[in-house]
């Protein structure tokens, strides 16, 4: 295919399966003839350590003499059309608010096996809550220590709690994520 032979083009796919013990995985797309490789390290510049089966993925590739390779991921998106799984696993759906702002935060810890995790807002005391559906409709398939995160919080329940997670990036292209403004 001769668009596979220009460097550095931009493709949409869905993310096949994705490995973060073994530091990759692939992406399918319609616009290429094999499957991309998707490293770690270019999901790591993008802020994520890992990303969820099916979940939708624009990157810029790059063929090398193993294939196409993606080079730059451009942005993710949660599956399209999945069941929610939410109600079956009794976590609260609240209505995802764009007008909340993005929050930078980092990840405290979060347990794929439980489900759950915590991290903290920058500049906050109390911890934000993270359920698993939440991860998944954004995309994501789990989240490491440390990790540099932006989220919409609002008050639950219980206490503070994630309706939406994305990559550390979005909250730099929201003007004042995360900070009151006095103008």
């Amino acid at each position: 295919m001769a668009s596979d032979e220009r460097p550095d083009h931009e493709i949409d796919g869905v993310v096949k399966w994705f490995d973060p013990a073994k530091g990759f995985g692939f992406i399918v797309s319609s616009e290429a003839g094999s499957d991309i490789l998707l490293h770690a390290n270019a999901l790591r510049n993008y802020g994520l350590s890992s990303v969820c089966d099916m979940a939708r993925i624009r990157v810029q590739v790059q063929q090398t003499p193993r294939g196409l390779q993606a080079v730059q991921v451009l942005g993710v998106l949660p599956p399209e059309g999945e069941p929610d799984a939410s109600a079956l696993s009794g976590a609260p759906e609240p209505e995802i608010d764009r007008s909340v702002p993005l929050e930078p935060g980092r990840v405290k810890w979060f347990d794929k096996v439980k489900g759950f995790g915590f991290a903290n807002v920058f500049g906050r005391p109390d911890d934000v809550f993270m359920h698993i559906e939440t991860l998944r409709r954004s995309g994501l398939a789990e989240l490491q220590p440390g990790e540099a995160i932006a989220m919409r919080v609002v008050d639950g329940e219980r206490g503070r709690m994630a309706i939406s997670i994305e990559p550390w990036e979005a909250g730099l292209v929201q003007p004042g994520a995360g900070e009151e403004s006095d103008t």
